[in-house]
């Protein structure tokens, strides 16, 4: 994943690498926004990530 400072310390855009296109796309964060912590960020990985197992 690749974060992208937005501003401040606390805002932070949120980009997956997907190898089946070879590039980074952006993603909207769990909260909604298109910036957020990186815990933010972190948490939307995961979700990603085990939801990718369960189908």
């Amino acid at each position: 994943m690749r974060l992208r400072y937005a501003g401040s310390a606390g805002s932070w855009g949120f980009a997956p690498y997907y190898a089946s296109s070879d590039r980074y796309e952006d993603s909207v964060l769990p909260t909604g926004g298109i910036a957020g912590t990186p815990e933010d960020a972190l948490d939307c990985a995961g979700q990603l990530h085990l939801t990718a197992l369960d189908t």
